[in-house]
């Protein structure tokens, strides 16, 4: 049986800052992976085009959903760039691996939203799952590395929902900072992604569908 295997290169909470961007140029040279993604809060409410075009000239494909500082005008700049592909609600295939993706966090005391009519949402995301799916999204799954100030959750309900009605393979995201790390829930992996001053994101390897390896950078 012939072997499938992906590298996913995984950042979040970049803000726009060249230095994690220089950061993220050289791990793509280092790791050589099939993709890169970005978990959200891109940018950092000004200089979108700006940021995005450093993106743009990475030498891998990258796959983008917005966070809360990437502003609604950033989901168009998506598409003016060939080598950035928006996840939002637009499933991507890559060596039969889908990622399906959804942007946006409105935020709350402590706890996230994606969107104020996230039933609509749900229903609209459900039918893009399948067997082998990586699910990209900004804010963490409530309960699942989402601790603010080590006491409060953080995270999303509906993502926390999408994870334990659909159980993709893998989770995304960020949002959370000092929770970046990987954890399981059931067979499910979930990647914090978030960048910080020293760190730089994750490398995670999917063979045949399921998650054989976890490296925060």
């Amino acid at each position: 049986m012939k072997t499938t295997k992906v590298r996913i290169y995984a950042v979040a909470d970049i803000h726009g800052k060249p230095e994690r961007i220089d950061r993220i140029r050289d791990q793509v040279r280092a790791l050589k992976p099939d993709v890169l993604v970005a978990a959200g809060d891109i940018t950092h409410y000004h200089q979108a085009g700006r940021v995005l075009s450093r993106f743009n000239r990475l030498p891998v494909l990258v796959l983008a959903v917005r966070g809360n500082s990437d502003l609604p005008h950033v989901e168009k700049l998506f598409h003016r760039f060939a080598n950035i592909s928006p996840l939002h609600l637009q499933p991507v295939d890559i060596r039969g691996i889908r990622f399906v993706g959804v942007s946006g966090t409105v935020l709350l005391p402590f706890r996230s939203r994606i969107r104020y009519r996230e039933r609509h949402l749900i229903r609209r995301l459900a039918p893009l799952f399948g067997k082998r799916t990586v699910l990209v999204a900004h804010p963490p799954p409530l309960g699942v590395r989402d601790e603010v100030l080590g006491r409060f959750h953080g995270g999303s309900r509906s993502v926390f929902t999408l994870l334990s009605t659909h159980r993709p393979a893998l989770v995304l995201c960020g949002h959370i900072h000092e929770r970046a790390g990987w954890t399981t829930v059931g067979k499910t992996v979930v990647v914090n992604c978030a960048m910080g001053k020293n760190s730089a994101g994750a490398v995670i390897d999917i063979e045949n569908g399921q998650v054989e390896y976890v490296e925060m950078l």
